[in-house]
């Protein structure tokens, strides 16, 4: 697709050093990877991961997706040993370069990459929606189980596919400014195509200062709690818990998330 005066259009671009792996945008251009922690800072996610590693007394954690490591750092401590793993090298550099980095041992790659022993694995901010072909989705679970000793936990979570989220990614409903060190940065979000559990949205990225505006098209998909745990158990994994929210309530229809435990 050609590019016009001050828009730039992209899905998704290949990292070269990791076989089949393509990376979102978001993950690449620097001004948007220098920003992701301001965008997706500490909530009640965070401190579900930090109080179920205590619960599981988990010494060996692997971050699978861990981005700029922000969560991946605060796990860290002398008493653990905490892996994280990401596709995107830009990601991998940034948390590098943050406080309390060096007590996380980094891997540019996927979960091939994965050190075995591991007591706890985790895939956070829904990383488990990337994986959009069944057999990939496998594929990761499978390598997972392999890199925890038995008894080992997997936690992640993933939008309820019963809540539709998507319903609400048009501009009115995301519409958002922030100042960067780059200007104000106007951002929204606008649904392109629903349909067989996937979900292709656009999100507009407007730099004021520079009138760019980059538009990066994205792939999500949706599965089921149904689908989530058959694929689980099917993998080898014993399903402990599903939750519909940070607190460890139950699932009802009207909960956002999923947050599945689960034991090798």
């Amino acid at each position: 697709m050609g590019e016009s005066p001050g828009l730039q259009e992209g899905g998704q671009e290949s990292d070269n050093t990791i076989p089949n792996v393509k990376l979102d945008l978001h993950y690449v251009d620097p001004r948007l990877v220098a920003m992701y922690e301001d965008a997706n800072g500490r909530g009640p996610d965070t401190e579900f991961f930090l109080g179920l590693a205590s619960q599981v007394e988990a010494e060996t954690i692997l971050d699978l997706g861990c981005g700029t490591g922000l969560l991946t750092r605060e796990l860290a401590s002398k008493h653990r040993r905490v892996v994280g793993v990401d596709p995107s090298a830009a990601m991998l550099d940034y948390g590098k370069r943050q406080p309390g980095a060096e007590r996380v041992e980094w891997i540019h790659g996927d979960s091939r990459s994965l050190p075995s022993g591991a007591d706890l694995a985790l895939m956070t901010g829904n990383v488990a929606q990337v994986f959009l072909e069944d057999e990939e989705w496998n594929a990761t679970l499978a390598n997972i189980r392999a890199a925890l000793r038995p008894g080992g936990h997997l936690a992640f979570e993933t939008r309820n596919h019963a809540a539709r989220a998507w319903e609400h990614w048009n501009r009115d409903a995301t519409f958002g400014t922030s100042e960067t060190p780059h200007g104000p940065l106007d951002e929204w979000m606008d649904v392109v195509s629903v349909g067989q559990g996937r979900v292709v949205f656009e999100g507009y990225n407007v730099f004021r200062a520079t009138n760019e505006t980059l538009v990066i098209r994205s792939e999500l998909r949706f599965r089921t709690e149904a689908e989530v745990r058959s694929s689980l158990e099917r993998c080898g994994f014993t399903v402990e818990q599903v939750f519909g929210d940070w607190n460890s309530g139950p699932v009802t229809s009207q909960s956002q998330v999923l947050v599945f435990v689960a034991r090798r």
